[in-house]
């Protein structure tokens, strides 16, 4: 039993290092969902606006511009997937990429090819892994990403979508992200940035009787599209990395505390079991001193005859 003891005592010690770890991130995780959020908060007024204000030179003129003109016969779509660098956040990734899959698949069924961009080492090796064609990929930023990270993904998408499909370009973008809800719930969504309808331009605030008197078009509204168009992108953009960097943050503060809890489940029950091999190891060294001190006795009260 002495072996069995020191067995238990030696898994106590390595559950106990786990739990520090564990619980560090956990705290980690924490303060970064903080400054997490204020920057969704901070970036979310301005993407709101432009979309307005795109959407109001897009209604309000007859201006056909290939960013905000739907295609006759859509053939192709791109669909940009964020995802996280690193693991240990539950199931942050692996939700989003699903999301994706039946994006991608409902999509095939409308008849069109896609092309996948993903953002996030976790998304690169899911596709890799499973030799999934990428049309491009960027990482090492995700749970703290830039304004200037989202004008590098926003570059090739706009000049993809500027481009005729047979020349490789798409008809339409479409955007994976998880959607940062509160600290114990975050979703992952699907939206469609390009080309841009009024309908969804509204669902963000304004109709088109509200925008239209708020804009004055200078020096055309072919020239301002041509200017507002790729920052709409690049703020869309931006906005969806940052609810995806506040999501990722709570999910691994989720699943470290999880994982600290269980640490400290488990070592409750290798305490309790090392107890109670102490107490086993206790009541045969007793009962062995009284056998002994017994059969001492009775060999002496032998000789005494």
């Amino acid at each position: 039993m002495g072996a069995q003891l020191r067995v238990y005592k030696r898994r106590i010690k390595t559950v106990s290092a786990t739990k520090k770890i564990t619980k560090a991130m956990e705290m980690i995780s924490a303060s970064r969902i903080v400054k997490a959020q204020r920057k969704v908060a901070a970036s979310t007024p301005y993407a709101t606006e432009l979309t307005r204000a795109v959407t109001a030179v897009a209604t309000g003129s007859n201006t056909k511009h290939p960013l905000t003109t739907e295609a006759e016969s859509p053939a192709r779509a791109a669909v940009l997937l964020l995802t996280s660098d690193r693991g240990l956040a539950g199931g942050y990734s692996s939700n989003a990429i699903k999301t994706a899959a039946r994006l991608t698949e409902r999509l095939r069924g409308e008849g069109k090819e896609v092309d996948t961009y993903v953002v996030g080492r976790k998304g690169v090796a899911y596709y890799g892994f499973r030799e999934l064609p990428i049309a491009d990929s960027w990482t090492g930023f995700t749970d703290n990403p830039s304004y200037a990270n989202a004008k590098e993904i926003a570059a090739p998408l706009i000049e993809a979508i500027e481009k005729d499909t047979g020349e490789g370009g798409v008809d339409e973008l479409h955007i994976v992200f998880t959607e940062f809800v509160s600290m114990l719930t975050q979703t992952p969504v699907d939206g469609r940035l390009l080309p841009l309808s009024l309908g969804e331009a509204e669902a963000g605030g304004g109709g088109k009787d509200e925008l239209l008197p708020l804009f004055d078009f200078e020096p055309s509204a072919e020239d301002v599209l041509d200017a507002l168009l790729p920052r709409y992108v690049e703020s869309r953009i931006y906005n969806a990395l940052l609810q995806a960097a506040a999501s990722e943050h709570a999910s691994r503060r989720k699943a470290m505390k999880s994982a600290t809890d269980n640490a400290g489940d488990l070592i409750n029950t290798y305490t309790r079991l090392a107890n109670a091999a102490r107490q086993a190891d206790i009541t045969q060294e007793i009962s062995e001193i009284v056998g002994g001190a017994s059969a001492l006795a009775d060999a002496t009260a032998g000789s005494d005859y």
